[in-house]
């Protein structure tokens, strides 16, 4: 006989308070505990006669998982246990709604899906460092909660009873041997069977991204393994046939996540929230323009390509996490050291060339006043911001790398370490590598920019002297830097 939930029942030390949800896998309740003042939620799989296997499985996965991850996109794992034959999992209740409710309110504007779309990619890059695939990526298992102390607004991701964590068995595909995942949702490759690919998060963010721009489906909600197959070799319809008012630069992020061949596909999740983050850097290729579906003779030959492709996901069933590193180099276009440039730019074609799917950010940092209006034109009648911008692709262009791997910016702060370190932690940079000039007396008292970001950046920290070679400094985040740095613009 299932256990007859209500409120008031003690299960585990926790007492029931209300349902919160009731499932056709789960349910949810809000529940207490003397010892925990944070808002709770229990979970527990139904266990009904005649209930799927699967469900006991996935919620094992599930309790077996959530210990091993944490951060701030993801609800905080307390306690499991059993209760009369009764499996159950007490998580932190994180305040917010999924993103399931906006489904009647579609289609949304482009920014916003853009920012939905930026945070949820975000999330999934948190959980992939933590050597953890979701495979389950869809509107019900988004949630978005706003932080009550600074009003930010972030990704949670909820339901990791699919998901395969690299360290873990993976007790799904040792058991079963059917496509596992939401049929609408589901990555092609997991329809083959691979369960370790980061990119199938990718693939199911870009079909919700499809949802939420155009209030459909790119591939309906086939009922059967043979209707999830046609993803293989049939191409989604272009967003803007369906909502003219969609950007061509959102068609190309959407389409480009719904690549049959995970290669084709952004190669990070950072890699997608960047783009997302700044559509008007975004490389554009005929899939921004495509308004139709090909016609017959180009769908044959994408059926033929879909079964190369099929062979070769077929083949790598175990796929390693590749690095695909965010790179940025700060640079300081007030500075007339060549000496240093070429260091700078020499160290950074060193460390983007390590990594074939790596991107780079030249980024430099405008001053404006702490108080006051700025003038947006120089004393020759210049606008300031664009004036850099080129000047930025001026000091790229030497480097070897194809356009679409290199995107320009330019900061404006009063405070040039702040702006830098901001921008890095914004965008989930990876490695910041920054020129440093001599040491003044001055620099030496108040501190220079290079070592406050050294101190302060959440990534890896490059600092390049000239006169040294290309020697460099690294630095962990959080440690002391060496010396004194440069002070990029």
């Amino acid at each position: 006989m299932p256990l007859k939930l209500q409120p008031g029942m003690s299960i585990g030390g926790y007492t029931l308070v209300e349902p919160l949800h009731e499932g056709g896998m789960s349910r949810l309740w809000s529940v207490t505990h003397p010892d925990q003042a944070m808002p709770l939620l229990m979970k527990l799989p139904r266990i009904d006669y005649g209930e799927a296997v699967s469900q006991v499985v996935s919620f094992e996965v599930e309790r077996m998982l959530m210990p091993m991850i944490g951060g701030e996109h993801v609800p905080r794992y307390v306690a499991s246990g059993e209760h009369e034959d009764q499996p159950w999992l007490v998580m932190q209740h994180v305040a917010g709604e999924t993103l399931q409710p906006l489904l009647e309110k579609l289609p949304l504007a482009a920014a916003r899906v853009a920012a939905i779309g930026a945070m949820t990619a975000l999330a999934l890059e948190d959980l992939h460092h933590q050597r953890v695939v979701h495979l389950d990526v869809k509107p019900g298992n988004v949630l978005l909660h706003t932080n009550p102390l600074d009003g930010r607004e972030s990704a949670v991701l909820l339901d990791f009873g699919l998901s395969h964590h690299a360290d873990l068995p993976d007790l799904l595909a040792e058991q079963f041997h059917v496509p596992m995942g939401t049929a609408p949702y589901i990555a092609p490759e997991q329809v083959l069977g691979v369960r370790d690919e980061p990119r199938s998060d990718l693939f199911a963010l870009g079909v919700t991204l499809f949802q939420l721009a155009t209030g459909k489906l790119p591939f309906g909600a086939p009922a059967s393994t043979a209707g999830m197959r046609r993803r293989l070799h049939d191409e989604p319809p272009a967003p803007r046939q369906i909502n003219p008012a969609i950007p061509r630069w959102l068609q190309e992020i959407i389409l480009r996540c719904l690549e049959v061949d995970p290669d084709r596909r952004h190669a990070s999740s950072a890699q997608l929230a960047f783009d997302l983050q700044h559509p008007e850097q975004v490389p554009l290729t005929a899939r921004a323009d495509r308004l139709a579906r090909h016609g017959w003779a180009s769908r044959a030959l994408m059926w033929l390509s879909a079964l190369g492709t099929r062979a070769t996901i077929e083949r790598r069933k175990t796929v390693a996490t590749r690095r695909a590193p965010l790179i940025m180099t700060a640079i300081d276009l007030k500075q007339t050291d060549r000496a240093l440039d070429e260091a700078l730019r020499d160290m950074t074609t060193r460390i983007v060339q390590t990594a074939a799917d790596s991107r780079l950010a030249c980024v430099t940092v405008l001053r404006v006043a702490r108080i006051g209006i700025e003038p947006t034109l120089d004393i020759e009648g210049r606008n300031r911001h664009v004036k850099r911008l080129i000047a930025l692709r001026d000091w790229a262009r030497s480097l070897p790398l194809e356009e679409h791997r290199i995107t320009f910016h330019v900061l404006e702060s009063s405070d040039v370490a702040d702006a830098l370190v901001d921008y890095a932690r914004s965008n989930r940079i990876d490695q910041l590598i920054m020129g440093a000039r001599g040491v003044t007396g001055v620099r030496r008292m108040l501190g220079s920019v290079s070592s406050r970001v050294v101190a302060e950046a959440n990534c890896t920290v490059t600092v390049v002297r000239a006169g040294r070679g290309v020697a460099a400094e690294e630095a962990a985040a959080g440690n002391d830097a060496a010396g004194s740095g440069a002070e990029p613009e």
